[in-house]
């Protein structure tokens, strides 16, 4: 099979986008195994999402490493089909796309089990067919399928699963996806998705266009910040998460924890105004939020 562009580019190019993302993937401090390994399950999150987005590399190389026609590339549903498929191909054969196959021996060598990695499929697979949420529970079930399996996965890759962590990380991972749909709002509805609920919109009298004005309004503004409550308080249940383990891996949990804290403290910097774009937290408030939690503070 020969692709549009060299695999290994084509790899290179989803891994480098490690560097944006809001929080820390494998960051310096880590054991070496660890990175590699982390940096092999996102490869896997981030071609998910690409596919699920419309952000796959122009040219088409992906598609047809995937097996599906030039013709067909833009079907995202037919994408991700394809590329379920040859997730499977990881737990019983060879995968054809060199992010799979990175990922294998990593799958093997932790004993990962092919749930977090449908569950990421399933979520983009949603955003092809559900763009509103009628209700909170709706959301927080959409975060179940979207955020939650990556906490999973992290805790499995360093070997440190016990139902509570499973549960304490759920609730963090689900925080952190509110923080980024808050931050997202006007990107997001540019995709015609709104992730704010459509019950909590009718509460605070926001209608879908007060959405796409330069600046928000009153209105906005209080459900943008009614909603980062609720990231914030998810944040506190979740934060023992960190106490629970030890090492390197505490300092990891802690930068979660303290981005999402420090995303929430930008937005409220920003009065609750989300649409002009994303507020982002600087260096200095996560490290200060970092130490807060790792002293045992909060």
């Amino acid at each position: 099979m020969t692709a549009t562009t060299p695999a290994p580019d084509l790899e290179r190019a989803t891994l480098d986008k490690a560097t944006s993302e809001n929080f820390p993937v494998a960051p310096f401090f880590l054991p070496r195994d660890w990175r590699d390994d982390l940096m092999a399950v996102y490869g896997f999150a981030r071609l998910v999402d690409d596919i699920g987005d419309g952000d796959l590399a122009p040219g088409g190389a992906d598609a047809e490493l995937l097996g599906v026609s030039a013709t067909d590339s833009e079907d995202r549903l037919l994408l991700l089909d394809a590329f379920e498929t040859d997730l499977r191909r990881v737990f019983d054969a060879t995968p054809h796309h060199p992010l799979l196959r990175r990922l294998q021996p990593v799958v093997r060598r932790r004993g990962l089990t092919p749930e977090p990695f449908l569950g990421l499929i399933a979520a983009n697979r949603q955003d092809q067919l559900v763009s509103r949420y009628e209700t909170y529970d709706d959301l927080l079930a959409y975060c179940e399928l979207s955020a939650n399996p990556v906490g999973r996965l992290v805790l499995a890759v360093t070997g440190t699963s016990t139902p509570e962590r499973i549960r304490l990380s759920d609730v963090v991972c689900t925080a952190l996806q509110i923080v980024e749909h808050l931050q997202d709002v006007a990107e997001d509805l540019a995709r015609d998705r709104i992730y704010l609920p459509a019950e909590d919109m009718k509460r605070f009298h926001v209608r879908e266009p007060d959405l796409s004005a330069k600046t928000a309004g009153a209105s906005v503004r209080a459900l943008v910040a009614y909603e980062a409550q609720r990231a914030s308080d998810l944040l506190n249940e979740g934060a023992p998460l960190v106490g629970s383990v030890h090492g390197r891996l505490k300092l990891l949990l802690a930068g979660f924890v303290a981005g999402g804290r420090a995303a929430v403290r930008a937005i409220a910097a920003a009065e609750y105004d989300v649409l002009p774009g994303p507020p982002k937290p600087g260096k200095v408030q996560l490290l200060r939020e970092a130490g807060v939690i790792l002293r045992g503070e909060g």
